[in-house]
């Protein structure tokens, strides 16, 4: 099975329950190659792959796949996690940073994953046998993300992309499904949740806290397994009851 973007954070998580599963995992990085080897010294069993490649870029995205499936003998499972999430508030970003971060956000966390989904689902179609694809996600596309308001319609796109895709590849066994994490705590938010920033973000969540990786980690797991075939395409809310509250 292949992770994307699984230098860190949330993709280190999922290879690391894949793993723990027993599944052999090719991990993919962007630019964080030694973070990467981190992740891959860190996963349980043998076989696994360490792959680097730009999923914006359409040739470099379909070598990613291809080397994967070659390195692991096939490929029945992806998640797509890679993406970019950097703040361009409208009111005060300029327009030149404005549409780089658009054009940024679509090219990673929208057509970054079309283009890991069609190679992957060529690939299952092949095999036979059929397959899972998991989009991860992101609460933002619901609720909207006024400091970064690309990211959440780059991820309500990957939503909609995933309930397209699972209708049209069940034919062929495939499975398509997605989730929609809110916060969860990582190294590169580790900052937000101190102080009073931390305290009201804590908030949201009648639980009191924010999410760990591992447990969106666990609903991937059973998402990308057989028990989870009549899920796909749904859209599944790891919130911790945050969108409930007022």
């Amino acid at each position: 099975m292949l992770v994307s973007g699984a230098s860190r954070g949330l993709g280190r998580a999922l290879a690391r329950e894949f793993a723990r599963n027993g599944d052999t995992v090719a991990v993919h990085y962007g630019t964080r190659r030694e973070e990467a080897e981190e992740t891959l010294a860190s996963l349980p069993g043998t076989g696994h792959a360490l792959i680097g490649a730009d999923v914006s870029d359409p040739a470099d995205a379909a070598r990613l796949v291809a080397e994967a499936a070659a390195a692991l003998g096939g490929i029945d499972v992806l998640v797509n996690n890679a993406a970019v999430n950097t703040p361009h508030p409208p009111a005060s970003c300029g327009y030149e940073e404005w549409a780089e971060a658009w054009q940024r956000h679509t090219a990673v966390n929208l057509l970054g994953s079309a283009y890991l989904s069609h190679r992957a689902a060529a690939h299952m179609i092949e095999q036979g046998g059929g397959g899972r694809i998991v989009n991860i996600g992101s609460r933002g596309a619901f609720r909207g993300e006024p400091d970064h308001p690309a990211y959440g319609a780059t991820k309500a796109a990957v939503h909609a992309m995933g309930q397209s895709l699972a209708v049209a590849l069940a034919p062929y066994g495939i499975g398509v499904a997605s989730v929609a994490p809110g916060f969860f705590a990582t190294e590169r938010v580790a900052h937000r949740l101190e102080g009073a920033e931390g305290e009201a973000i804590r908030a949201q969540s009648p639980y009191g806290r924010v999410a760990r990786p591992e447990e969106i980690a666990d609903a991937v797991l059973w998402l990308a397994s057989p028990r989870a075939e009549w899920s796909s395409g749904t859209v599944l809310d790891l919130n911790g009851a945050s969108h409930l509250r007022t």
